[in-house]
This record gives structure tokens, C-alpha cells and sequence, in this order.
């Protein structure tokens, strides 16, 4: 069945509700048998799955002030930490049509997310007290230049002195969500 109704009480899930699997498919372990996807022509025909709900979410809160180039690089270090805690994050690897092998990548979507630097800081308190897996990055990371340099400037700072401008959080959807509370979708 194919619904379509509002999803603004979960932040940045604006969609459509998805095709179910008869008896979870190919769903797997964990996740629920719908996926909410924007709407568009051409979806199925393309190819593209939109047949999954997942009951966890992965989520990237940026601080709304940072250079587009300052978005990506922060995006791309966070979601890097929850890979190599969260395995189960991780599908199978990918390969082409011609044999060709690639990496394999997270099993679910990352949602990116923005707000002040309030909205990070109160985030960062909501993730720690839930004890959800996390990522940080800190305005001090822009000026260091290796691993080890970086692991350095977040330990010279006390966790409530963070000058945070990226959080990743994976968890239960519903604790993300409120982990996200006032945050809003990047556009």
C-alpha cells in the first residue's frame, strides 16, 4: 500500500511512506518494512530500493555557520567514528556490472541536520546522557593537520568547553529525534 501523509513530527523525514515487503524480504534484522523516500517520478523504475524503515537512524548535526566546503569535510570525519564502532552500520561491499569490486558503505541513509550553536551544545548533552554511539568536531580540528594532532585538541578540552560545530549520532530513531530537538534539516 502507498500512503502519502505528513512527517513533519520526525525531523527531516519529509517523504512519502513506501511500498511494504510481504514477510520483511530482504529488510533484515532490526528494521521495520517501510522506508519513508521523497517522492519522484521514475523511483522503482530506476532501480532504486525504497522498500525499508530502519529503527535506527544515523545523524549528522552541523553547526550553521560553517563554510560549505567546512560542511562536507565535518560531515565526512563524523560519519567515518560511527562506522568503526556501530559494525552492523555497515552493508555489503558493492560491485559493478563488469566486475568490478567498491567498498561497502553504511546499510541507511545519513541525515544531515543544522542549527546554532545552542541547538549543538544541548544535542551533545542529549547524546551524552543517552549514551548514544557519537562523533565530535571541534572548531580546533580546522587548524590541525593529522590524526593525532586531532585527538590531542579534543582531549585538551573539557567536555562542557567543546566548541562544537559537528555531532553524529546513530541510535533508536526516537532518541535521535530527540537528541535533534530544534535542530532542522540541512538544506
Amino acid at each position: 500500500m502507498n500512503r502519502a501523509w505528513n512527517t513533519s513530527t520526525t525531523p527531516g523525514t519529509e517523504g512519502r511512506q513506501a511500498e511494504t515487503l510481504a514477510g520483511g524480504g530482504a529488510a533484515g534484522a532490526g528494521m521495520q518494512t517501510t522506508y519513508k523516500t521523497r517522492g519522484g517520478p521514475g523511483r522503482q523504475s530506476q532501480g532504486m530500493s525504497t522498500s525499508t524503515r530502519f529503527d535506527t537512524k544515523i545523524a549528522v548535526l552541523l553547526r550553521e555557520d560553517l563554510e560549505p566546503w567546512q560542511r562536507l569535510n565535518v560531515t565526512a570525519f563524523l560519519v567515518s567514528g560511527l562506522g568503526t564502532q556501530v559494525p552492523e552500520l555497515i552493508g555489503q561491499p558493492y560491485e559493478d556490472a563488469d566486475g568490478v569490486p567498491y567498498l561497502p558503505m553504511f546499510r541507511q541513509p545519513v541525515l544531515v541536520f543544522q542549527g546554532a550553536k545552542e541547538v549543538l551544545r544541548a544535542a551533545h548533552e542529549r547524546a551524552l546522557s543517552r549514551a548514544l554511539p557519537r562523533a565530535v568536531f571541534t572548531s580546533d580540528l580546522f587548524a590541525t593537520g593529522h590524526d593525532d594532532a586531532n585527538r590531542a585538541a579534543v582531549r585538551a578540552v573539557r567536555t562542557t568547553d567543546l566548541d562544537l560545530v559537528g555531532l553524529a549520532v546513530h541510535g533508536p530513531r526516537n532518541a535521535v529525534d530527540k537528541v535533534l530537538k530544534g535542530a532542522r534539516m540541512h538544506p
